[in-house]
């Protein structure tokens, strides 16, 4: 660690032609005489629509989802949750819970609860049912944790998908297809709109340089957009310590790696061979785990930029095939 009376900005950022890349945080934006940086709070919510195996009657006696034991002595290895052993002191499993609010409450609402459970989800409020604008349903536990959280970073939270969210006007029972397409809600009246082009969330996050034009042209060049930020990246290398060079360097790999599986999807979706998802944009994968893989990996590399701390990440759309 190399320890100066002047320490980097914590927003240095490097940029060329259409491009600014957030930094991850580096020994040298220690200001002399802290020792350390302080503890980020982070929040991901995500919907899993459609219900697991764990949830039926089957699921629960097998103890598919949720362990059996309560406290801190829970056995994950039996259920769909082993993966987190390594972090079972840092896990908290809340079970047994339902979503009462989107069941219905009046007779012109019953079937429609797969209509009403995506807005349910982090609001717990009962949506309103109606097809116009007069929408209604509450602020969501993320936007509540973006208020508290979200504003030290440039972006104070973002909205992730999988599925077709472009639909308009009703759906289906009585209810927007707002109601269906979003699980984030800034208010009551004021759903918000998610991104489910991996192109487009990576250019949210690192692509915000130049005008539209110079980006358009920069990935039109097939190239990096690390190599727009070369300059800077080098002249940056010469004032940091070996720790920091080998942290930049790690972070750096991984972006260009994010893009690269960016650029491979659109070549391939671009190639003209017939898609599984012919009306997709071409950065969204046809396969869905590809798809989810590469939204959790552009989640990861906006943590460790410190770009925004809060995430929604919808994974399905209610009622879908």
């Amino acid at each position: 660690m190399v320890v100066t009376g002047r320490a980097l900005s914590r927003r240095t950022a490097l940029k060329g032609i259409g491009a600014t890349v957030a930094l991850p945080f580096l020994d040298a934006m220690m200001p002399a005489g802290v020792s350390a940086q302080t503890r980020k709070v982070r929040l991901v919510a995500m919907e899993m629509v459609h219900g697991a195996a764990g949830s039926t009657a089957f699921g629960l006696s097998k103890n598919l989802w949720a362990p059996a034991a309560t406290g801190s002595a829970f056995d994950l290895s039996v259920t769909a949750l082993s993966p987190l052993e390594p972090w079972r002191e840092y896990v908290t499993i809340v079970s047994n819970t339902d979503v009462r609010m989107a069941e219905a409450f009046s007779p012109p609402e019953i079937g429609g609860d797969h209509f009403r459970s995506a807005a349910v989800f982090l609001t717990q409020s009962h949506p309103k049912q109606t097809q116009g604008s007069d929408l209604k349903a509450g602020i969501s536990l993320d936007q509540l944790f973006a208020q508290k959280y979200g504003q030290e970073t440039p972006i104070p939270s973002m909205q992730l998908c999988i599925e077709n969210v472009d639909q308009a006007g009703g759906c289906a029972y009585g209810y927007a297809c707002v109601y269906t397409d979003s699980i984030s809600w800034a208010s009551a009246s004021e759903p918000l709109p998610v991104i489910r082009d991996p192109r487009v969330a990576f250019e949210k996050l690192f692509g915000v340089g130049g005008s539209r034009e110079e980006r358009v042209a920069r990935r039109k060049s097939r190239r990096s957009i690390l190599d727009w930020v070369a300059g800077e990246m080098t002249s940056l290398r010469t004032t940091l310590g070996p720790e920091d060079r080998q942290r930049l360097d790690r972070y750096l790999g991984d972006v260009r790696e994010v893009e690269r599986r960016i650029q491979r999807i659109e070549a391939r979706n671009a190639s003209g061979e017939e898609r599984a998802l012919p009306g997709a944009p071409a950065g969204v994968p046809d396969s869905f785990a590809e798809h989810v893989h590469l939204m959790f990996d552009i989640q990861a590399l906006a943590f460790a930029a410190d770009i925004t701390r809060v995430f929604s990440f919808k994974m399905g759309r209610d009622g879908s095939s």
